[in-house]
């Protein structure tokens, strides 16, 4: 197998869309992809009431789930693909997967979060790994703002 190309994958359709207009690339080059689950994040707070091991349990379904619905497509396609369950930070399992492969382009195919849906490109696709700059949110309340709110109402409530 030549080719390999690692694809972040976390959503199905999403995954889908993107990946679509590369599949017929990919069966034509003879393109292997190594596909990689990255399960949404569990908030610090659930390990109060889940074990590790229910944890590890339920990203292993979600990733069996999300694979059953990419790969008979992607076979269906011509695409030969391998698959990953992330358990850890990108970053290393990157370093882990190019170290394995080669360095091998990254596609990021997954579904973008709200607050950064504008700034991320549809397909970014790179020999190095993918980082997202993400801008700090703006803040709702602005100190001087506020201040001459609170300065104007105190003003009216004392008349």
């Amino acid at each position: 197998m030549g080719n390999k190309v690692i694809v972040y994958v976390d959503d199905a359709e999403q995954a889908r869309q993107i990946l679509a207009p590369l599949s017929s690339q990919a069966s034509a080059g003879k393109t292997q992809w190594v596909l990689v689950a990255c399960a949404p994040r569990m908030t610090h707070r659930i390990s109060k009431w889940v074990s590790h091991s229910a944890r590890e349990n339920w990203r292993t379904k979600w990733a069996d789930k999300l694979f059953s619905q990419i790969l008979p497509w992607l076979h269906a396609e011509g695409v030969q693909a391998s698959t990953v369950l992330a358990k850890g930070p990108l970053p290393e399992l990157l370093a882990q997967l190019q170290a394995e492969h080669g360095a091998a382009p990254v596609i990021d195919a997954r579904r973008p979060k709200q607050d950064d849906m504008a700034e991320r490109p549809a397909t970014p696709v790179s020999a190095a790994p993918v980082t997202v700059v993400r801008k700090p949110s703006p803040r709702r309340w602005s100190l001087p703002g506020t201040l001459a709110g609170l300065g104007a109402m105190f003003m009216f409530v004392a008349e």
